[in-house]
């Protein structure tokens, strides 16, 4: 029996039609539903990105303000501190005030007697005012010439002036050109017009104008200048002190020195052991210079020397230094010579002599 041929019907047809354009309008819109999700995760990503930003830039300035309230609570805590210093003075002084007025009012002396005592004493300061007035206008009156300083200003220095044959050794070496020795090297490379206006050789130099401008006129000086080897400020004094009267020979002598140029090393050795070249050694001797030596009477075989070495140079040119004479150190400080402070001192104190660490703008 013959089998029956199927037959494909037209409904068939347009169902699977119908389902395929269905499913493949569900993917479409699946795909666009997906693109514009990873848009706006995008655009979510960037508004959250710039929400850290301004977060983190909020910190920033928070964690700056800190610093600042910090800094301005410890400056109020000083000022507290010092308030209460100044009343705690205060207070004690009302005390003291108090106790006397009560000592007074307790004492059987009579008010006359209490005015009269209190004049009397009244007079015996006026007089040592009077006398210390008229023996400062004779100290004044004894210098040979005159230094004014910018701001026309008097200091106090403890520097001890006096003696009949006063000795001014000034460090010439390459290092007072400047505190630092990277700067050092700096300016010693550069033209000898800002050499010699090198901040801190001028104040050397004008440490030497102060001194001579302060010498009493009936003494005698020398100055000597010294790196690795020693000389007089002026060549043809060679050997003899000088009369401070003499004002001509004087500006002579720091016009010379105004002339020089700092240079090479430093000898304290060479520095101390010239001044037997004076016919009679020196009864005040000022030290200007900048910290300790760099060799002994010889130029060492290393370009560097180490600190120890330096303090040995140090304390075997002490043994040049003539018995029985003060010393007296004007120390301007150099950077890597911690030692030098502490050493000048002592060696001040020993010889009877001071010690001073002068501001940048002294003299």
């Amino acid at each position: 029996m013959a089998r029956r041929k199927r037959q494909t019907t037209t409904f068939s047809l347009s169902f699977l039609d119908i389902m395929s354009c269905g499913f493949g309008a569900v993917v479409l819109v699946f795909l666009i539903i997906d693109h514009s999700i990873e848009i706006q995760i995008q655009s979510v990503n960037a508004e959250v990105l710039s929400e850290v930003d301004l977060l983190e830039e909020d910190i920033r300035e928070g964690e700056e303000g800190l610093v600042k309230l910090r800094n301005a609570v410890s400056s109020t805590d000083f000022d507290i501190v010092e308030a209460q210093g100044r009343a705690r003075v205060v207070t004690e002084e009302l005390d003291r005030l108090e106790a006397l007025i009560a000592s007074l009012e307790e004492s059987d002396v009579s008010e006359t007697t209490d005015l009269d005592a209190l004049k009397a004493e009244i007079n015996s300061l006026e007089e040592r005012i009077q006398q210390l007035r008229e023996a400062a206008e004779a100290d004044g009156g004894a210098s040979a010439r005159e230094f004014q300083g910018e701001g026309n200003r008097q200091y106090l220095t403890g520097l001890k002036l006096g003696g009949n044959r006063i000795a001014i050794l000034l460090d010439v070496s390459a290092s007072m050109l400047a505190p630092e020795v990277v700067n050092v090297i700096r300016i010693r490379n550069q033209s000898e017009a800002i050499q010699r206006s090198a901040r801190k050789w001028v104040q050397a130099l004008d440490v030497v104008d102060w001194l001579t401008a302060q010498l009493p006129t009936g003494s005698r000086y020398q100055i000597i200048l010294f790196n690795t080897q020693a000389q007089f400020a002026l060549p043809e004094t060679k050997g003899r002190w000088l009369e401070v009267a003499d004002g001509e020979q004087i500006e002579r002598v720091v016009d010379s020195v105004r002339e020089t140029l700092p240079t090479g090393g430093t000898s304290l050795h060479n520095a101390f052991g010239f001044l037997q070249e004076l016919d009679s050694q020196p009864d005040n001797i000022f030290l200007i210079t900048d910290g300790l030596p760099t060799q002994g009477q010889s130029a060492p075989r290393r370009n560097t020397v180490s600190g120890p070495a330096r303090l040995k140079h140090y304390r075997d040119a002490l043994r040049k230094l003539p018995n029985n004479v003060p010393v007296n150190v004007v120390l301007s400080p150099m950077e890597g010579d911690p030692a030098a402070a502490s050493e000048f001192w002592k060696l001040a104190q020993e010889t009877g002599g001071s010690f001073m660490a002068p501001a940048e703008d002294w003299p």
